[in-house]
């Protein structure tokens, strides 16, 4: 019974869980719930669906050859089960957003070795209050005034005020 191939695929909820954002936890129980009862509704069915006792119908049917007709009907009804067609497509965006997020790590593991370099310049530089203006062009050369290009105060172009 395909039902019983469905409750194959199980989902860890938890995990789920703890990637639902706080502003979607009422949809997600939502979802848990109606999920909750499809699959208590699937459990409570048969294995198999109960078979139909055609000699009952017979004998109540006054038209004859009308359950003949609707046995051999019955018989050779065939339900096909539908086919999977997004699982590749759904594996392929998974393998790519794989890629994707081992790309970002990498990068923002550059980034981190940058910041960390920041950070122990500002931890080891001199306190402001004790700095000369030496000392600040020294540690942050964008303040440095160019004199030369631009001899009048405030020694930068007007624009980068």
């Amino acid at each position: 019974m395909a039902g019983r191939r469905v409750a194959l695929k199980a989902i860890d909820w938890v995990a789920f869980a703890e990637r639902v954002p706080p502003n979607q936890r009422g949809m997600f129980n939502a979802l848990k719930t109606r999920s909750d009862a499809i699959s208590a509704k699937l459990t409570s069915l048969p294995e198999t669906p109960a078979a139909i006792d055609w000699s009952h119908y017979r004998s109540v049917v006054a038209k004859p050859g009308m359950v003949d007709e609707f046995e051999k009907k019955f018989k050779a009804l065939q339900i096909p089960e539908p086919v999977d067609t997004q699982t590749n497509a759904i594996n392929a965006q998974e393998a790519e957003a794989n890629k994707s997020a081992a790309a970002y790590i990498e990068e923002s593991k550059g980034r981190i070795a940058q910041y960390e370099n920041k950070l122990d310049k500002f931890k080891n530089m001199i306190p402001f209050d004790q700095m000369t203006i030496e000392d600040l062009n020294e540690t942050f050369p964008e303040t440095k005034l160019d004199k030369v290009k631009h001899p009048y105060w405030p020694h930068k172009p007007i624009a980068d005020l």
